[in-house]
């Protein structure tokens, strides 16, 4: 397909809209507009989740079954998604994923 038929007249505005909007995920125009979230699909995503809840669930077991003197496991870290920074925020001490609302929040969210 020709871009410049557009120009001569022989391309409509709608059907040209309606072909970038339906690019494929590796052409050129999604992987500049989406950087690496071109690469991933709806199963990778599902997939990646799939496995941060079993992280979770075996930190969980291993930390229910620890001996009590031991030292506390760290919770595991999640798979990188695109867009995401590869490094958790620590300003405040925790992942945003981890951190616990304070009583002021939840009275304020339950009031």
């Amino acid at each position: 397909m020709d871009l410049l038929d557009w120009h001569r007249g022989r391309l409509s505005s709608r059907r040209l809209a309606v072909l970038v909007q339906h690019m494929p995920r590796d052409s050129a125009l999604v992987r500049e507009l989406s950087g690496e979230a071109a690469d991933w699909g709806v199963t990778d995503y599902l997939l990646a989740h799939v496995v941060d809840q079993l992280q979770d669930a075996n930190w969980m077991f291993a930390t229910v079954n620890a001996d009590e003197d031991s030292d506390p496991l760290d919770h595991p870290e999640p798979v990188h998604r695109p867009g995401q920074p590869h490094e958790p925020d620590q300003t405040a001490g925790n992942t945003p994923e981890h951190s616990l609302p304070s009583p002021e929040e939840l009275q304020r969210f339950f009031a």
